[in-house]
């Protein structure tokens, strides 16, 4: 097997230059912040490694961790709590999302200094909360009025922002006219040519698009640097007014999608997808109880692009608020393993997916868990040792990215 530093080199290549240094920079942050990045490796070392129990097939989001939680407004305005990142998405054994979540919870709580024994518990929560809702074979859903505990303040807060609050953030006047502002230190300027041609390709989108919102005109958009794995693919921020209501504003995202890290390594036959943007629309709206408002996808100098709105409820849950707060960690991370299972059961079935009775049938076998269990802790460490090479040899890395561009 190639080196670590071939392997980061070999997957970021194809990224653009001048933010890879600034994904190497995020994913020196700590060990969890470093498995974030590098879901590649991943799932490269579970492919090599001795094979997990045999489990069902099913739409899975492939990067679940602790941080692909959150809050959003979906498309019916309620606000929800569920898996929310779905560029990773693929059909594949449903062992591997549990095994890259348990993973997450191992590396996140050792990066926060949290005993073993509570993780352990932590793990075996998980878990199980996951196995009963399966059995159950009924797909549930969170929002403001059946969530508990944190999960709840989370959500009420994030419903109570508003969109002028998120204007605030992102943008600033300049001669009576709104814009998106450079100040923010995700927001990156984009040359006049690029710029022009992306403010008309939005605005052609939103003519002639289905999916896209009625009446509003494109004013500004700057390229934006947003979580930590997909730092380096293009990604813009778009300001539209609408032409009907005064001073009504959207934000909208729009990122490029590659193909799914998993991909080289899945033991099933994929969907032919019309492109990857397609793919991942298309699992997202399989697996979330309701997709996010104005999902969509659009070519743009032929890469595959996923458009969706930027709201300002829309937020990830920080592993961070879960230390020293037994109470709360317990009803997350209970939260989690049923909104894993719901979000399998809801697309059971599907074009290939185990049925709805297979999973319910796995649920019920625990004979699978602790082969799980076993493997995510083992790989914490292996995890612990990547990121502390990587410290290491990180400026080497983007010294010879800087080069090869």
């Amino acid at each position: 097997m190639d080196t670590l530093a071939e392997r980061l080199q070999k997957f970021n290549e194809p990224l653009l230059p001048d933010k890879v240094k600034r994904k190497y920079d995020a994913m020196a942050e700590n060990a969890f912040r470093f498995f974030r990045g590098t879901c590649h490796l991943f799932y490269e070392d579970l492919a090599a490694a001795a094979p997990l129990p045999l489990s069902p097939l099913a739409w899975i989001c492939g990067d679940l961790h602790l941080e692909n939680f959150g809050s959003y407004r979906g498309d019916d305005h309620l606000v929800y709590f569920d898996l929310n990142d779905f560029d990773e998405a693929v059909l594949a054994p449903v062992s591997w999302e549990l095994v890259r979540l348990v993973t997450s919870i191992c590396v996140a709580f050792d990066t926060l200094g949290i005993d073993k024994e509570i993780t352990q518990r932590m793990v075996t929560l998980y878990l199980g909360s996951y196995a009963k809702t399966l059995t159950a074979g009924k797909a549930r859903a969170i929002e403001p009025r059946t969530a508990k505990g944190i999960v709840c303040d989370f959500l009420k807060s994030a419903a109570a922002t508003g969109y002028k609050e998120l204007l605030k953030k992102r943008t600033i006047s300049k001669k009576k006219t709104l814009l998106l502002s450079l100040e923010d230190e995700r927001h990156f300027k984009l040359d006049k040519i690029l710029r022009k041609e992306l403010k008309a390709h939005m605005q052609n989108w939103i003519n002639h698009s289905n999916d896209g919102p009625y009446h509003y005109q494109v004013k500004s958009v700057i390229f934006r640097l947003a979580g930590t794995g997909s730092i380096g693919v293009q990604r813009y921020l778009f300001l539209l007014k609408s032409t009907h209501t005064k001073n009504e504003y959207l934000l909208l995202d729009m990122k490029e999608c590659r193909p799914s890290s998993l991909s080289p390594y899945l033991p099933t036959q994929q969907l032919n997808w019309d492109n990857e943007a397609a793919r991942v629309t298309k699992i997202q709206q399989r697996m979330q109880y309701a997709p996010v408002a104005l999902l969509s996808t659009s070519e743009f100098r032929g890469r595959p692009f996923l458009i969706q709105e930027l709201q300002p409820v829309k937020d990830s849950f920080k592993f961070k608020s879960l230390k020293k707060d037994y109470r709360n960690m317990y009803q997350v991370i209970d939260d989690m393993g049923m909104l894993t299972a719901s979000a399998q059961l809801r697309s059971g079935g599907m074009q290939g997916s185990s049925t709805i009775d297979d999973l319910i049938a796995f649920g019920a076998d625990c004979g699978w868990q602790q082969a799980v269990i076993d493997y995510a802790f083992s790989y914490c460490e292996q995890v612990k040792k990547y990121y502390h090479e990587f410290c290491n040899i990180k400026n080497k890395l983007s010294m010879k990215n800087q080069s090869a561009s």
